[in-house]
């Protein structure tokens, strides 16, 4: 007979979503035993998130701060015809900080380092034992994107040592300047201390394929281009994000099984972004409040971000549908004109109905005709 294990609560997927849920737990609810399971080395794997100080509210703070490893009090954006310092905080988080403080945080028995065969009212493991527990969450990174209609944010990043320092002063969020191709490309730079930089090529396309090499070649020539010296590269990643446009929320929540979910695998990301955290943050301490997360209860909390976020989904499909490729990055060149609250409101999903009406308002940055015909074809 296989080995089962009793718990509270059963989190499959040790990524960003389900750290997070298994740290507030811990936190706030010790009283519950919670099992994360995770068949990586380490909790997070290879990521760097980052975040705007306005895209988590200060009551929620508690949760992430031990996480940040770097913070700025503001960062640089810069376009062909607009360059523009805003002064909103900016963090990261590295995924080895993740690992450590979950580990901290949990009793080694709590973190199962195994892979998930199989997940319903219970989770079997490949090795052959269960986990069995009243509230079962799956956090294992997203379901089956091809319910959603999307394009993708690409991208491929160095952390870069630079021989006699680099001399950035604060993070680049979108540097635009670069040459444009296969669809809105930028930039991304983070100055962790003076000599070490991470820099990140990210380019927004129709496919999710990406070419590492080129990207490498790119973040060379980029660095070239400002006069760094490269003396060391100490870490790579990258990553493929979905940009929503539209879909069918019902058919991907049924997609990734008939449990709760967390993270991408609930549609839970900023359609345009790509970006998970600010959602992990406030589902995770959702969690705490009402620890039985039943599927019901989960999918319904999932489903009112979706519903609540279609004029994102909607500017996506004109960036995809009604901008010419090489003149993407006048949309974002022409969003970071306007006011720095309603751009944080932006990023933390969270735009009023006046943002909503400024952001359309004005000398439309796409051709009026596609962008009418865009709008026209899309489906929320």
């Amino acid at each position: 007979m296989h080995d089962e294990i009793n718990c509270d609560v059963a989190i499959a997927g040790g990524g960003l979503a389900g750290g997070l849920i298994a740290l507030a737990l811990a936190e706030k609810r010790p009283d519950l035993d919670v099992r994360l399971i995770e068949s990586s080395p380490n909790i997070g794997g290879n990521h760097l998130w980052s975040f705007f100080d306005s895209d988590i509210a200060l009551k929620d703070r508690w949760l992430i701060d031990p996480l940040i490893c770097h913070h700025w009090p503001d960062y640089d954006v810069s376009f062909p015809a607009h360059h523009r310092t805003l002064h909103t905080g900016y963090n990261s988080i590295e995924s080895e900080r993740l690992d450590l403080v979950v580990r901290a945080k949990l009793r080694p028995d709590q973190i199962i380092a195994a892979a998930v065969a199989a997940i319903d009212t219970s989770i079997t493991l490949s090795d052959g034992r269960s986990i069995a527990a009243p509230v079962v969450i799956d956090a294992r990174g997203p379901a089956d994107i091809s319910c959603l209609d999307v394009g993708w944010q690409k991208f491929l990043g160095q952390k870069l040592r630079i021989r006699g320092g680099h001399g950035l002063v604060r993070p680049i969020v979108m540097d635009a300047t670069v040459l444009q191709n296969d669809g809105y490309r930028f930039v991304y730079c983070l100055p962790f201390d003076a000599d070490t930089v991470f820099v990140e090529d990210t380019y927004y396309s129709d496919g999710p394929s990406l070419e590492p090499e080129a990207l490498r070649q790119r973040i060379a020539a980029y660095a070239q281009r400002r006069g760094w010296q490269i003396e060391a590269i100490e870490r790579e990643e990258t990553g493929v994000l979905p940009v929503a446009m539209g879909g069918d929320f019902a058919a991907y929540w049924d997609s990734g099984g008939a449990v709760a979910k967390a993270g991408m695998r609930a549609g839970l990301f900023h359609p345009t972004t790509g970006y998970s955290l600010p959602d992990a943050v406030r589902l995770a301490i959702a969690i705490t409040t009402d620890p039985a997360m039943t599927p019901k209860r989960a999918r319904a909390y999932a489903k009112r971000r979706w519903e609540e976020r279609g004029f994102y989904r909607m500017l996506d499909t004109m960036l995809f549908r009604a901008s010419e490729p090489d003149k993407e990055y006048k949309v974002l060149e022409r969003f970071y004109r306007l006011s720095p609250p309603l751009i944080e409101r932006f990023y933390a999903g969270r735009s009023t109905f006046f943002d909503k009406i400024r952001i359309l308002s004005g000398k439309p940055p796409v051709p009026i005709g596609r962008a009418i015909r865009a709008i026209l074809g899309y489906k929320s």
